[in-house]
């Protein structure tokens, strides 16, 4: 990954443990499953494809 961006998060024992187990279904390593996990809560909220639309002009 050429242009990624790293970033330091930190979660309460009990976020983690939460976030742990989704491993496997949102990936492998850690920040597969946090990545994954907020792209997910982009998407759900609808704020990925508003801002693709806005982006070409259809909002």
């Amino acid at each position: 990954m050429r242009d990624s961006k790293r970033i330091q998060v930190s979660f309460t024992s009990s976020q983690w443990k939460l976030i742990e187990q989704f491993k496997g279904e949102f990936g492998e390593s850690d920040a597969e499953v946090v990545r994954n996990i907020v792209l997910s809560w982009l998407s759900e909220k609808s704020f990925i494809s508003d801002t693709i639309k806005k982006r070409i002009g259809l909002r």
